[in-house]
């Protein structure tokens, strides 16, 4: 089977994911992506345009068309009819643009979530990258088409619920395991010889909430507890005013400060103890499945995308309702250590590589198209 895979916003997830797929996949893929450097709202309103003129160009047979969500898959669909005719098409929702918080101050652009729900009309199937987001996405629709004054076909909401799927994304997880001749090197601390190793491998962004997890440091601090952090998010702003504070009081604490690319960024998470979030946006969460395939304890909210992340019987443990909870329960997982280490996070997290997933991927595929 030949699969058209359209990414007009090829970075980081939806990147990796497209990437991911075609190197595993039994089918035939063929991709056709814009880079990141247009910016998403630029992409979401022009790449069905541009898309549909390089797929002029090279105009060939596909027995299915897979889009992201960051593509306006109405009207590409309708500037290339011609061309593919009535191509089963598969959206695949990595985020969306009707929930997705924004910072304070911001007015919703409503044009966005309508991209959304009218390429989510116009596929045959719609996959969300976890139940979350698909409850998340359908409950949102009535206060869109709500906002009109008429002719808000309310009903179309159960159609497209009738063809939404959950598919998470694959990850490349193997990238992250450890040469054996250097096994030796990344063994947990199981005698509490050293002080704790925290990590942070979120962006430093606001829908992440790191002043949260300043605060629960500080709170840390103040409980009297000796611990060391690795915070090897992106910075996307590294002189504001508040990441520069927290730099400064962490001092030594702070073993890693900042991106961490390939090795050096699988060597931290083989190092650290307890991967924490603090996210108010999280529609799946690949870095805490990474950091949970290398052996980290996670300490995540009891919200979003995360209770799907880890099996019911470690909820208790590793799921927090607000500060102080998170403060409690990373405290605990602190002092646990040894007996939480024994539990199978790694297992929880290889669920998600592309050797287990991608077949996946081709059934689903292959029945739709």
């Amino acid at each position: 089977m030949r699969i058209l895979w359209l990414d007009p916003f090829h970075s980081g997830s939806h990147a990796a994911v497209a990437d991911g797929y075609i190197a595993h996949s039994r089918h035939d893929v063929a991709l056709l992506a814009l880079s990141a450097a247009g910016g998403w709202r630029w992409r979401m309103r022009g790449a069905a345009v541009t898309l549909a003129r390089m797929l002029r160009e090279r105009p060939q047979h596909f027995d299915l068309l897979v889009a992201t969500d960051m593509l306006d898959l109405a009207t590409f669909l309708g500037l290339t009819r011609d061309l593919l005719g009535d191509l089963p098409a598969v959206l695949y929702v990595h985020e969306n643009q009707l929930t997705y918080p924004l910072p304070p101050g911001r007015a919703r652009d409503m044009a966005f979530p309508w991209i959304n729900y009218t390429s989510a009309l116009a596929a045959h199937t719609v996959c969300f990258n976890s139940a979350f987001h698909r409850q998340a996405f359908l409950e949102a629709l009535p206060g869109l088409l709500g906002r009109y004054y008429d002719h808000q076909e309310l009903d179309l909401i159960d159609t497209i619920a009738a063809k939404a799927r959950v598919l998470p994304p694959g990850i490349d997880l193997a990238r992250l395991d450890v040469p054996a001749s250097r096994r030796a090197e990344h063994q947990p601390d199981t005698h509490g010889s050293r002080p704790p190793l925290i990590l942070w491998n979120s962006r430093w962004e606001y829908d992440k909430g790191p002043e949260l997890f300043f605060a629960a440091l500080r709170a840390l601090e103040a409980r009297g507890v000796d611990f060391r952090l690795a915070a090897l998010g992106a910075h996307v702003d590294p002189n504001e005013p508040n990441f520069r504070a927290a730099r400064e009081w962490l001092g030594p604490r702070a073993l890693a400060w900042g991106y961490a690319p390939g090795a050096s960024y699988r060597d931290w998470l083989w190092r650290s103890d307890v991967v924490v979030s603090c996210a108010t946006q999280e529609f799946f969460g690949i870095s805490v499945v990474e950091a949970m395939y290398c052996g980290c304890v996670p300490i995540l909210p009891r919200r979003l995308s995360y209770p799907e992340l880890l099996p019911a019987a470690e909820h208790a443990a590793c799921l927090y309702d607000g500060h102080d909870d998170l403060v409690e329960k990373l405290h605990a997982a602190i002092l646990g250590l040894p007996a939480l280490r024994e539990r199978d996070f790694r297992g929880a997290a290889a669920r998600y590589d592309w050797s287990v997933l991608a077949p996946e991927y081709d059934a689903l595929f292959a029945s739709v198209a």
